[in-house]
């Protein structure tokens, strides 16, 4: 039995509730459970200086947790002086993410900064921010094509992220931290609507674990991001 009593195969409860930011383009607040994660959308009419003649638009992230977002404070990494690995690690897979389902070229001579920060953090902060910020994105996209800024939405397909792992031996769907925590095997997935790769991460915590296992644990990441995808179809208003 899982520590929340779900079944294996089962997301924790979701929310992505849109247009919660009054001053941002786009804006989603996502709930996985008891993780929460705003994801705002900026748009602005520079570029990168390496990208002024490249012909086409950017899209980027930055990743953040609140101090309180855990059980014990943690410092700011602006009062350190510098981002930690794992938040650049993260800022990037969002990124990347995010520019899989996009065609640059479709936003001319625009960046999309894409902001998600941690409120409440009980395992799966990356996997929320990934599936949050693409509402986030979308909708700025929506904003700027009513602006005339853009012909047409610059999308390729719809993205989502989901973690997976082995818990007790069997592989489970959306990990809780208390099962992250005790899990054998902790995996990332990072897939579009149509079931492409987008990104895998995976890491044996304890023993290795066989092809076979991450074949189960890719069937319930194939499934839960299917569902996921659902939910930000519905707040999107998509049919």
């Amino acid at each position: 039995m899982r520590p929340s009593g779900r079944a294996l195969d089962q997301l924790r409860v979701i929310s992505l509730e849109i247009n919660v930011s009054k001053h941002a383009e786009g804006s989603c607040l996502a709930k996985f459970g008891d993780t929460h994660v705003l994801c705002t959308a900026s748009v602005e009419d520079r570029l990168p200086g390496w990208l002024r003649d490249a012909g086409h638009g950017w899209v980027t992230a930055e990743y953040g947790m609140l101090p309180r977002s855990t059980g014990d404070r943690m410092g700011r990494e602006a009062t350190r002086g510098k981002q930690g690995g794992r938040t650049l690690e993260i800022q990037r897979l969002i990124g990347r993410s995010m520019r899989a389902v996009t065609n640059l070229a479709q936003l001319g001579a625009l960046q999309i900064r894409l902001d998600c920060d941690v409120l409440q953090a009980d395992g799966g902060t990356r996997t929320a921010s990934v599936t949050g910020a693409y509402v986030a994105l979308q909708l700025a996209c929506r904003k700027i094509q009513q602006l005339g800024l853009i012909n047409e939405l610059p999308f390729k397909g719809m993205v989502a992220a989901v973690s997976c792992g082995l818990y007790r031996g069997e592989a489970a769907l959306d990990l809780d931290y208390d099962e992250d925590s005790n899990a054998q095997a902790d995996t990332n997935f990072v897939l579009t609507d149509s079931g492409q790769i987008v990104e895998i991460q995976a890491t044996a915590e304890e023993d290795p674990f066989s092809e076979g296992q991450l074949a189960a644990m890719m069937a319930l990441a194939k499934k839960g991001i299917g569902e996921l995808i659902d939910h930000q179809k519905n707040a999107l208003n998509i049919g």
